[in-house]
């Protein structure tokens, strides 16, 4: 029976004439590079983070337009007429400023010809972002894969510890970085193109344009690895406003584990889902059982992936290992000598089921994946020889590359597992996880972090309740009811209605400047701050604001105090409404869980405030009406805030007195400004480890 069913693990079968997989960003941007300068009618972006200052030509380009993606992109379109770039980017949570770009909207959107289009989507239920990677040209021509247009997302299979031309904006070296981008074309790139068009109508509520050409622009660079193919296209979308959920990808995983007669190789950055654990698990139960091969990253990014990713995946790897008698389950990291401190970031997500599955996309093993972020994978399953040779010449190569070998020398090697055990050991090698020691949390909770449904008012007021106090009465939850729908109305009068006008950041910075030399600026400024925090407005766009009028210093204790002074008003308005309402919205499902946040509070108030969980007002009245001590809920707004905070405004003041004054003293307050958000994260990691520690 076929693997791929649409209805139950794709949303649509679709066939290719010609497929490839592309192993690493140089690959794809080669390529796509290539294919964007033949579109004559759209070029479709979609990415978890799109940078424009992404250099899409490291080794040089020789078409004569330039390298990097925004200034390529405006270069086409304003050479092309009639031809549409739409990219759509997450519009990510404060946790990830220090690692994005400033400013997009004015790089890709302002200063860009009127036929580039940008937007970020945020179009999400708390908790959730847009995780898909797709690129599509004249709807005949698709990637897709784990590689968005991003800083340190180039590199070649080599992975040298020393790479001259894989570097970041600011000419800095980038770690060594492991992913693959499927390309497929026909109807399969359609059908994709279809998917990116419905995320732009969602998140923009308006059409991108466009349509189908017949002669696909494909590479002439690249070979195709098959041809006239099926290509199964696999989603995450989880329910919102009106919208159904679609868990596609996380039932294609099961499926094809399920299906594996002899082996099912594994890449993928995370490796946390229950699910996928327990159908592995379920497989190494039988008598003969198929080989599993997982390759992930040696470690996460920062301090909080590794309280929580790294945790749950050790969890798991340690229940496979239990479960594992015959030796048939091997978990990997790519290892090369030189590298030091760093490793290679291996960030693919692929699986490949025999000679007969091969899937690649955005998903990763992770419950995020599988119900909250929105995701595509493309999959092909072989229809005959040549398709089935084709997935297992791929993962020779993949396995190859990782042991620094030859595809050749893992084909005669056997098995995956006997290649690997046979080939590796040198300076470029695969390890296995040491999975021995019992894995331990700073945070009392590690899965919380990995929600597998999108985290609503509910959920966070379940995380953060006491397990007492019943309700008193019906009267408090109408009030509650009453007080939220006053909100939410006054929220929809700023954002829709006429008082949006005072939202725009020219506006809040002409007021501010005008209060600016009066002795109620101050005043005048915190009062703005706590109003945006009762009516739901945009504490960002204060932010920016502040940063815009006022010195460095200066904004930044405004913005801090604000946003400080603001959430205590959420707070303190939130214990008024009293427990009991909000515990009764909750249910009585949180006894444990409720106690240990209480003696972890700061904890508690640290991961909301610098995970995209809800919204900055929920988030205060939930925990208003929890058992939260103030101390502590002041105490982890103020650090779970602050480095967000420094970033934008040191980061905007002093790009401002960069472009306007680039003196050497403006250049090195900038760099200034970076040392003091590192060192400030720095030591909340190791304030957080002692008190843990004490605890």
């Amino acid at each position: 029976m076929a693997i791929l069913q649409p209805g139950r693990n794709c949303w649509r079968v679709a066939r290719a004439s010609r497929a490839a997989v592309l192993i690493d960003g140089a690959a794809y941007f080669a390529a796509f590079r290539e294919a964007a300068r033949k579109a004559q009618r759209s070029i479709l972006i979609a990415g978890w983070d799109v940078d424009s200052r992404t250099d899409l030509a490291p080794e040089g380009a020789h078409d004569g337009l330039p390298r990097r993606l925004g200034e390529f992109l405006d270069a086409l379109v304003a050479r092309r007429r009639g031809l549409h770039a739409y990219v759509l980017g997450w519009d990510f949570a404060m946790l990830y400023a220090l690692d994005r770009e400033f400013l997009p909207v004015y790089s890709f959107g302002w200063r860009t010809h009127r036929r580039l289009h940008y937007h970020l989507d945020d179009r999400h239920p708390p908790g959730g972002s847009h995780h898909q990677k797709i690129a599509v040209v004249d709807d005949a021509l698709a990637f897709v894969g784990g590689i968005d247009f991003a800083i340190g997302r180039w590199d070649t299979p080599e992975h040298a510890p020393e790479a001259p031309l894989r570097r970041d904006a600011d000419d800095k070296p980038c770690p060594p970085f492991h992913d693959v981008q499927m390309m497929v074309d026909g109807d399969a790139a359609a059908a994709v193109a279809e998917v990116v068009r419905a995320r732009w109508r969602s998140a923009t509520g308006r059409a991108a344009r466009g349509h189908s050409r017949q002669d696909a622009p494909w590479p002439e660079a690249v070979a195709p690895e098959f041809e006239d193919v099926d290509v199964g296209i696999a989603r995450t979308s989880p329910a919102y406003e009106g919208e159904p959920e679609v868990r596609e990808v996380r039932q294609l995983y099961l499926d094809g584990i399920a299906a594996a007669r002899r082996s099912v190789y594994l890449e993928n950055q995370y490796f946390t889902s229950p699910a996928v654990c327990e159908a592995i698990e379920a497989r190494l139960g039988e008598p003969e059982p198929p080989e599993c091969v997982l390759v992930s990253r040696k470690a996460c990014d920062g301090w909080l992936e590794q309280e929580t990713m790294e945790v749950l995946r050790a969890r798991r790897l340690q229940r496979l290992e239990r479960a594992d008698p015959r030796g048939r389950f091997r978990a990997y990291y790519p290892e090369q000598a030189g590298l030091g401190d760093e490793c290679i970031k291996l960030h693919s997500k692929l699986m490949i089921v025999d000679d007969r599955l091969l899937r690649v996309g955005s998903a990763n093993l992770n419950n995020r994946s599988f119900g909250v972020d929105t995701e595509c994978d493309l999959a092909i399953e072989a229809s005959d020889e040549r398709h089935a040779r084709a997935i297992a010449a791929l993962r020779d190569r993949l396995i190859a590359e990782h042991l620094g070998r030859r595809p050749e020398d893992v084909a005669r090697g056997g098995t995956p597992i006997d290649a690997i055990e046979a080939l590796r050991g040198g300076s470029r090698t695969l390890e296995p996880f040491d999975v021995s020691r019992q894995p331990e949390s700073a945070l009392p909770e590690p899965e919380l972090l990995d929600p597998e449904k999108p985290i609503d008012a509910e959920r966070l007021a379940e995380e953060l309740l006491p397990p007492r106090e019943r309700p008193r009465a019906a009267r408090r939850l109408f009030v509650l009811a009453v007080l939220l729908a006053c909100l939410a109305a006054l929220a929809a009068a700023w954002r829709w209605g006429p008082l949006a006008l005072l939202l725009r950041p020219e506006a809040i910075a002409a007021l501010a400047a005008a209060a600016q030399g009066s002795a109620l600026a101050p005043l005048a400024v915190l009062g703005a701050y706590v109003a945006a925090s009762l009516v739901a407005l945009p504490i960002t766009v204060l932010i920016l604001a502040t940063a815009f009028v006022f010195g460095p210093v200066e904004s930044f204790l405004y913005a801090l105090a604000g946003s400080t002074l603001g959430a205590a008003a959420g707070f303190w308005a939130g214990r008024a409404m009293g427990r009991g309402a909000v515990r009764r919205l909750a249910g009585a499902r949180i006894n444990t869980l409720s106690r240990l946040l209480a003696r972890r509070g700061i904890v508690a108030m640290l991961t909301v405030r610098m995970l995209p969980v809800a919204p900055f007002t929920l988030v205060n009245l939930v925990a208003g009406a929890s058992h939260l001590r103030a101390r502590d809920f002041v105490l982890g707004t103020v650090f779970g805030m602050a480095p967000g905070i420094a970033a934008i405004v040191f980061f905007s003041d002093r790009l401002a007195a960069a472009v306007f004054d680039p003196t050497p003293a403006n250049l090195a307050w900038f760099g200034a400004a970076a040392v003091l958000v590192v060192s400030a994260a720095v030591a909340l990691h190791r304030w957080l480890a002692r008190r843990t520690a004490r605890a």
